[in-house]
């Protein structure tokens, strides 16, 4: 793998926002060739990074990029647009939202307006409309005046379970399978690179979260069906690239840690008060453990309860 380049952004904004003027958000990260990951801070969504508190994937061709993911914000994708500069003088084309989650999609009108076409999976559209008005709220609240200019939008093109997009002579593949982090989670393949960006299925360095639109039990399926690809390469939702061992070890064991010992405490006769006590010392050093870990099992509880 090649170096890892920091971009250090001047975003242009249409106000003045404290702190902005030069926003050392996205780290560029080469993956393969005409292939990179932008990865985001591993903290919370703030005024500086615009909502854009994830990783995202860019695709180059001939014919125009491909962006997995759109951005946070209408000016968190303006930003991602700068960063892209900085890597091509193609203009980005596509734009696949993996999830429902607010940073893969929310950016949509940015791209719409600059002509881009967006893919979705139908799940991640219908859970993008059922929940718009509640993250608008929370970026509002985390994100204040860089929230302006943001206007949902939802995808163009949209499919169940697959799509195909062919640009430049280079496929991607888009698979949605199964609720994960979101209810319309999906996966893109990118055969000719041996890369797999998946969204939200997978985080590396950082503790990943189980929301109540989350299932975990679907989302180890989801995990086991972007595993049978056996990429050389991940370009997850949150972290750094890593290979499949390491998105195993952080991702799919850790929620499947989550379903053994949540299981056991019910077996037992253990309540929901008692779900953050389970073992999960083993990820105890990820960022995000301690605000993330109890609230994790509890929402782990509710969902195997009734099983």
């Amino acid at each position: 793998m090649k170096p890892t380049l920091m971009v250090a952004l001047a975003v242009a904004l249409p106000v003045a926002l404290p702190g902005l003027a030069a926003a050392d958000v996205l780290t560029v990260e080469p993956v393969a060739e005409d292939v990179y990951a932008l990865v985001g801070p591993l903290t919370q969504r703030d005024p500086v990074n615009l909502g854009n508190n994830a990783t995202f994937g860019v695709v180059v061709t001939s014919e125009g990029v491909v962006l997995v993911d759109a951005g946070g914000s209408w000016l968190g994708a303006q930003m991602i647009d700068d960063v892209i500069d900085t890597i091509t003088d193609q203009p980005v084309t596509y734009v696949i939202d993996t999830g429902g989650q607010d940073h893969r999609w929310i950016g949509n009108s940015y791209w719409q307006a600059q002509g881009a076409t967006v893919i979705a999976s139908q799940a991640a559209v219908e859970d993008q409309q059922a929940r718009a008005s509640m993250e608008m709220t929370m970026l509002s609240q985390l994100v204040g005046e860089g929230l302006k200019g943001t206007d949902p939008a939802f995808a163009d093109v949209t499919f169940e379970s697959d799509y195909t997009l062919d640009l430049g002579g280079i496929t991607l593949q888009i698979m949605h399978r199964g609720q994960a982090h979101t209810p319309g989670d999906s996966f893109v393949w990118l055969k000719d690179r041996d890369v797999m960006f998946t969204g939200d299925i997978v985080f590396t360095d950082r503790m990943l979260g189980v929301l109540p639109d989350s299932n975990v039990k679907s989302w180890l399926g989801a995990f086991e069906a972007m595993a049978e690809f056996d990429p050389a390469q991940i370009v997850p939702g949150h972290g750094p690239v890593a290979d499949l061992s390491k998105a195993r070890a952080e991702s799919y064991d850790y929620l499947l840690n989550l379903r053994t010992e949540i299981g056991a405490l019910i077996d037992a006769g253990g309540d929901i008060m008692a779900a953050p006590t389970i073992d999960q010392s083993r990820w105890a050093d990820l960022p995000q453990f301690d605000a993330l870990a109890g609230r994790n099992a509890q929402a782990t509880f509710e969902q195997m309860e009734w099983e």
